[in-house]
Order: structure tokens, then sequence, then C-alpha cells
């Protein structure tokens, strides 16, 4: 029980990352609070579920005046554009900012003070950023926005670490490589030849198949865990090697 005693709020735990994470947690001895912005993708949650918008101050105001203290937070939800920076629209531009980094402000904002109380109490408590090694870490084509936000949610990262390292509030970023979830197998299929997509997105991983899920929740839970409790500031790869 590695997770034992420990509140953590995991956003966009409908499906993909965050759904396995949020199990993968619950398993290990956690009180998980899975959020998504569907709720009806939280139904066969074995935990406490709610809705949630996190675009939405209001919302996110109203779920932590419910909540206790956590001891974790999983920063989740994301979208990815496609497109150069001669492509990406601004409306791509700026949705993806809203939803891949100014929500994770507004969750923090909501949610650190609650953190920092609790760190003092049991002496750490673990943010996690989900960022990605594609165009952050690594350059890939057609990911100006993403990457531009991804690089951002790292700098995010860094920035909260440094901000609290001496409260025992740690801030990590979690940077998977492809990953087969519903959202990667949405992108396939909405391209112009899906067979070829899917064999690009294979190619680029070295390990020579796509990341599950359960290849990324180890590290999630070791970063949700007193296990990683001298870890904080650090981009944290799962990428089967893309970036070696």
């Amino acid at each position: 029980m590695r997770l034992a005693n420990k509140t953590i709020l995991i956003t966009a735990a409908g499906q993909g990352i965050g759904r396995a994470s949020a199990i993968a947690c619950a398993a290990q001895g956690a009180k998980v609070i899975a959020t998504d912005r569907d709720d009806s993708l939280l139904a066969g949650l074995d935990m406490e579920t709610h809705a949630l918008d996190v675009t939405s101050q209001a919302d996110i105001a109203a779920l932590a005046a419910k909540l206790p203290d956590l001891d974790g937070l999983f920063n989740c939800a994301g979208y990815v554009a496609n497109g150069t920076v001669l492509d990406v629209t601004d409306h791509d531009w700026d949705f993806s900012f809203e939803l891949n980094v100014k929500s994770m402000l507004r969750m923090c904002r909501a949610f650190v003070p609650g953190m920092l109380r609790q760190s003092g109490r049991a002496g750490t408590a673990s943010l996690l950023n989900m960022a990605s090694m594609a165009s952050s870490i690594k350059g890939f084509p057609n990911r100006a926005a993403y990457g531009a936000t991804k690089a951002a949610v790292i700098g995010l990262t860094k920035a909260i670490a440094a901000d609290y390292v001496t409260t025992g509030l740690r801030a990590n970023a979690l940077c998977p490589g492809t990953v087969d979830t519903p959202s990667l197998r949405g992108r396939i299929a909405a391209s112009s030849d899906p067979v070829q997509a899917e064999k690009d997105f294979i190619a680029r991983q070295p390990m020579g198949r796509l990341a599950l899920t359960d290849d990324i929740t180890p590290m999630v839970l070791f970063l949700l865990s007193d296990e990683s409790k001298f870890v904080s500031g650090q981009a944290c790869l799962v990428d089967g090697g893309v970036t070696i």
C-alpha cells in the first residue's frame, strides 16, 4: 500500500493515462478523487468521482471548497493540436494554452494552499503535471502549439518546485512517449491514412511499439508516493528511448 492514507485528485480520469492512474493509485491504498469534464466516462470507477471542467475557475473553486487538503494532485488533462507555426490557428493556439497550461495554474491556485498545509502535517505532498517528451524535450514536426504548451508546463512545474522546495511540497512533470490511448486512436482515425499514421507513431518509438498506460502508471505511483520525497522540479521521461 504505497499510497495508504493519501488523498489524491486526478483530472481527465475518464480514460487513458488518467483513468489508469486513478485505478493504480486506488489499488495502492489512496483515496482517489477522479474527475473529468465528461462524468459519464467515470462510470465504473470504484472511487469518489466528480464532473470537473478544468477550464472553469468557478467549477474548480466549487470542487475545492468540498474537498479536504490533498496529499497529491495529478493534472492530467490536455489537448493535442496539429500543425506547424504556419498552420496553427489562433483558436488552436489559445485553446492549447487554456487547457494544457492555464488549467494547471487554476488547479494549483485552488489546491496548493491545502497541499502546503498537508505537507506541513505529513512532511511531504506531491504535485504532478502532465507534460510530454514530444516537442518539449525533443522536437517533432507539426506540433508547434502542443510543444510550446508542454514546454510551458515544464517551466511552470520547475517554478513551483523552486518556490516550495523547503516546505515539503514537491512538483514534477511527467513526460510520456507515444501512449496507446483513446486520444491517440482518435487522432490516428482522423488522419488521411490511418494505417500509415499508426505505423509512423510506432516508428518513432525505438522499442518498436506504442506505450501502454500500464507502462506509465509505475512512474505516476512513484512520483505521488513518499518514495520520491527527494525528487522535485524534474521532467520525468517514460518514452521508450525516444530521447536517447
